[in-house]
Protein backbone atom coordinates (compact mmCIF):
# COMPACT_ATOMS: atom_id res chain seq x y z
CA UNK A 1 0.00 0.00 0.00
CA UNK A 2 1.43 3.43 -0.87
CA UNK A 3 1.08 5.77 1.57
CA UNK A 4 3.00 9.27 2.15
CA UNK A 5 5.48 10.61 4.85
CA UNK A 6 2.53 13.81 5.36
CA UNK A 7 0.04 11.17 6.80
CA UNK A 8 2.58 9.98 8.89
CA UNK A 9 3.45 13.25 10.37
CA UNK A 10 -0.34 13.86 10.22
CA UNK A 11 -0.59 11.03 12.83
CA UNK A 12 2.27 12.04 15.40
CA UNK A 13 0.90 15.48 15.38
CA UNK A 14 -2.52 13.98 16.20
CA UNK A 15 -1.23 12.07 19.12
CA UNK A 16 1.33 14.64 20.53
CA UNK A 17 -1.73 16.83 20.38
CA UNK A 18 -3.64 15.10 22.24
CA UNK A 19 -1.44 12.71 24.33
CA UNK A 20 -3.16 14.59 27.68
CA UNK A 21 -5.85 13.61 26.79
CA UNK A 22 -5.20 9.72 26.32
CA UNK A 23 -3.06 9.58 29.69
CA UNK A 24 -5.83 11.42 31.58
CA UNK A 25 -8.16 8.94 30.30
CA UNK A 26 -5.87 6.05 31.74
CA UNK A 27 -7.68 3.60 34.28
CA UNK A 28 -5.65 0.38 35.37
CA UNK A 29 -3.97 0.34 32.00
CA UNK A 30 -6.37 0.54 29.89
CA UNK A 31 -7.42 3.76 27.77
CA UNK A 32 -11.19 5.71 28.09
CA UNK A 33 -10.78 8.01 25.54
CA UNK A 34 -12.83 5.54 22.79
CA UNK A 35 -13.24 8.42 20.47
CA UNK A 36 -9.76 9.39 20.80
CA UNK A 37 -8.67 5.81 19.99
CA UNK A 38 -11.15 5.32 16.89
CA UNK A 39 -9.44 8.76 15.63
CA UNK A 40 -6.05 7.45 15.84
CA UNK A 41 -7.43 4.14 14.19
CA UNK A 42 -9.38 6.06 11.64
CA UNK A 43 -5.35 7.86 11.15
CA UNK A 44 -3.42 4.63 11.05
CA UNK A 45 -6.07 2.93 8.36
CA UNK A 46 -5.33 5.94 5.97
CA UNK A 47 -2.00 5.01 6.14
CA UNK A 48 -2.11 1.30 5.77
CA UNK A 49 -5.37 -0.38 6.08
CA UNK A 50 -3.49 -3.26 8.07
CA UNK A 51 -2.00 -0.84 11.17
CA UNK A 52 -2.56 -1.57 14.52
CA UNK A 53 -2.00 -0.77 18.04
CA UNK A 54 -2.25 -1.88 21.56
CA UNK A 55 -1.09 -0.18 24.74
CA UNK A 56 1.07 -2.27 27.38
CA UNK A 57 2.43 -1.26 30.76
CA UNK A 58 4.87 -3.37 32.28
CA UNK A 59 4.99 -1.63 36.13
CA UNK A 60 2.87 0.94 37.74
CA UNK A 61 5.61 3.82 37.73
CA UNK A 62 6.90 2.90 34.54
CA UNK A 63 5.83 4.57 31.29
CA UNK A 64 3.03 3.71 28.84
CA UNK A 65 4.29 1.35 25.72
CA UNK A 66 2.12 1.82 22.26
CA UNK A 67 2.89 -1.41 20.33
CA UNK A 68 2.26 -0.94 16.82
CA UNK A 69 1.76 -3.89 14.38
CA UNK A 70 0.19 -5.09 11.22
CA UNK A 71 -1.74 -8.04 11.86
CA UNK A 72 0.50 -10.51 11.08
CA UNK A 73 0.58 -9.00 6.76
CA UNK A 74 4.51 -8.95 5.86
CA UNK A 75 4.14 -6.11 3.25
CA UNK A 76 3.06 -4.05 6.17
CA UNK A 77 6.03 -4.19 8.14
CA UNK A 78 7.56 -1.11 6.30
CA UNK A 79 4.69 1.03 6.95
CA UNK A 80 5.01 -0.21 10.55
CA UNK A 81 8.80 0.57 10.87
CA UNK A 82 8.42 3.75 8.69
CA UNK A 83 5.71 4.73 11.37
CA UNK A 84 7.62 4.00 14.88
CA UNK A 85 10.82 5.72 13.00
CA UNK A 86 9.08 9.07 12.97
CA UNK A 87 7.74 8.88 16.24
CA UNK A 88 8.33 11.81 18.45
CA UNK A 89 9.78 11.71 21.84
CA UNK A 90 7.13 12.42 24.68
CA UNK A 91 6.81 12.41 28.03
CA UNK A 92 4.81 9.13 29.58
CA UNK A 93 4.80 6.99 26.34
CA UNK A 94 7.08 5.11 24.34
CA UNK A 95 6.11 3.67 21.18
CA UNK A 96 7.44 0.20 19.57
CA UNK A 97 7.06 -2.43 16.34
CA UNK A 98 5.55 -5.05 17.16
CA UNK A 99 5.11 -7.68 19.91
CA UNK A 100 8.46 -9.04 21.16
CA UNK A 101 8.88 -12.25 22.93
CA UNK A 102 7.89 -12.48 26.19
CA UNK A 103 9.26 -13.77 29.37
CA UNK A 104 8.37 -15.92 30.85
CA UNK A 105 5.77 -17.28 27.95
CA UNK A 106 2.21 -17.40 29.34
CA UNK A 107 1.27 -20.51 30.92
CA UNK A 108 -2.64 -19.65 29.32
CA UNK A 109 -4.47 -16.47 26.99
CA UNK A 110 -8.08 -15.63 28.31
CA UNK A 111 -10.17 -14.66 25.11
CA UNK A 112 -13.33 -13.68 27.42
CA UNK A 113 -15.19 -16.38 28.39
CA UNK A 114 -12.75 -19.30 27.47
CA UNK A 115 -9.31 -19.88 29.11
CA UNK A 116 -6.43 -21.25 26.21
CA UNK A 117 -4.51 -23.07 27.71
CA UNK A 118 -0.69 -23.32 25.95
CA UNK A 119 -0.59 -27.51 26.83
CA UNK A 120 -3.70 -27.58 24.70
CA UNK A 121 -1.76 -27.25 21.31
CA UNK A 122 0.66 -29.17 19.61
CA UNK A 123 2.74 -28.24 16.80
CA UNK A 124 5.38 -29.17 14.09
CA UNK A 125 8.40 -27.07 12.76
CA UNK A 126 9.64 -28.42 9.34
CA UNK A 127 12.36 -27.19 6.86
CA UNK A 128 11.20 -27.63 3.16
CA UNK A 129 13.22 -26.34 0.04
CA UNK A 130 14.59 -23.56 2.27
CA UNK A 131 11.57 -22.32 3.78
CA UNK A 132 9.68 -22.93 7.91
CA UNK A 133 6.79 -24.52 7.59
CA UNK A 134 5.15 -24.59 10.96
CA UNK A 135 1.79 -26.50 11.74
CA UNK A 136 -0.19 -26.48 14.94
CA UNK A 137 -2.69 -29.20 16.34
CA UNK A 138 -5.65 -29.07 18.17
CA UNK A 139 -8.70 -30.81 19.16
CA UNK A 140 -11.62 -30.41 17.28
CA UNK A 141 -9.90 -27.96 14.29
CA UNK A 142 -12.09 -25.45 13.08
CA UNK A 143 -13.33 -25.57 9.58
CA UNK A 144 -13.67 -21.49 9.63
CA UNK A 145 -10.27 -20.52 11.74
CA UNK A 146 -11.99 -16.54 12.36
CA UNK A 147 -14.87 -18.38 14.40
CA UNK A 148 -12.86 -20.29 16.89
CA UNK A 149 -11.06 -18.00 20.07
CA UNK A 150 -8.23 -20.52 20.10
CA UNK A 151 -6.95 -19.22 16.92
CA UNK A 152 -6.48 -16.38 18.48
CA UNK A 153 -5.21 -16.98 21.30
CA UNK A 154 -2.78 -19.25 19.91
CA UNK A 155 -1.25 -15.97 17.45
CA UNK A 156 -0.99 -14.49 20.64
CA UNK A 157 1.51 -17.26 22.32
CA UNK A 158 3.21 -17.00 18.85
CA UNK A 159 3.87 -13.38 19.31
CA UNK A 160 5.20 -14.28 23.42
CA UNK A 161 7.18 -17.57 21.93
CA UNK A 162 9.35 -16.39 18.75
CA UNK A 163 7.87 -12.50 18.23
CA UNK A 164 5.68 -10.84 15.59
CA UNK A 165 8.42 -9.82 13.61
CA UNK A 166 10.39 -12.84 13.53
CA UNK A 167 6.71 -15.08 12.87
CA UNK A 168 6.12 -12.89 9.89
CA UNK A 169 9.63 -13.16 8.45
CA UNK A 170 10.97 -16.42 9.18
CA UNK A 171 7.88 -18.80 9.36
CA UNK A 172 6.51 -19.77 5.25
CA UNK A 173 3.02 -20.80 6.48
CA UNK A 174 1.11 -21.85 9.37
CA UNK A 175 -1.24 -24.46 8.88
CA UNK A 176 -4.35 -25.73 11.31
CA UNK A 177 -4.96 -29.68 11.78
CA UNK A 178 -6.79 -31.52 13.94
CA UNK A 179 -4.88 -32.82 17.00
CA UNK A 180 -4.15 -36.92 16.63
CA UNK A 181 -4.56 -39.36 19.45
CA UNK A 182 -1.26 -39.60 19.92
CA UNK A 183 0.97 -36.57 19.05
CA UNK A 184 4.22 -37.56 20.23
CA UNK A 185 3.95 -40.76 18.00
CA UNK A 186 3.17 -38.32 15.01
CA UNK A 187 6.41 -36.50 15.38
CA UNK A 188 4.65 -33.59 17.13
CA UNK A 189 6.08 -31.20 20.03
CA UNK A 190 3.92 -29.05 22.52
CA UNK A 191 3.40 -26.12 21.65
CA UNK A 192 5.18 -24.42 24.66
CA UNK A 193 8.75 -25.56 22.86
CA UNK A 194 8.57 -23.73 19.85
CA UNK A 195 10.82 -20.94 20.94
CA UNK A 196 14.02 -23.50 21.28
CA UNK A 197 12.67 -25.18 18.01
CA UNK A 198 12.58 -21.42 16.16
CA UNK A 199 15.87 -21.06 17.53
CA UNK A 200 17.82 -23.91 15.89
CA UNK A 201 16.22 -23.50 12.60
CA UNK A 202 16.09 -19.65 11.85
CA UNK A 203 19.34 -19.02 10.87
CA UNK A 204 18.94 -21.45 8.34
CA UNK A 205 16.57 -19.67 6.20
CA UNK A 206 15.94 -16.22 4.23
CA UNK A 207 14.29 -13.72 5.67
CA UNK A 208 10.89 -14.12 3.83
CA UNK A 209 7.77 -11.63 2.49
CA UNK A 210 9.84 -8.12 2.46
CA UNK A 211 13.15 -6.92 2.00
CA UNK A 212 14.10 -3.86 3.89
CA UNK A 213 17.18 -1.65 2.87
Amino acid sequence: MTYSHKQIEDFWQHVEQTLDQLLASQQDAHFEADALLNAYRSSLQKIDRNLTFHFEKESEEGPVEMVFGCDGYPESIHAVLSLVGAAPDLSGISFRAFNERYDPVPAFVNMGDELCEIDEFWCSLRQLNGKLQLAVYLRDAPKILEMDARVEAVMILLDALIGEYELMTRIWSLDWYELPTDPIDFGLMPLSHLRHAFDDMKDRVQPIGITIH
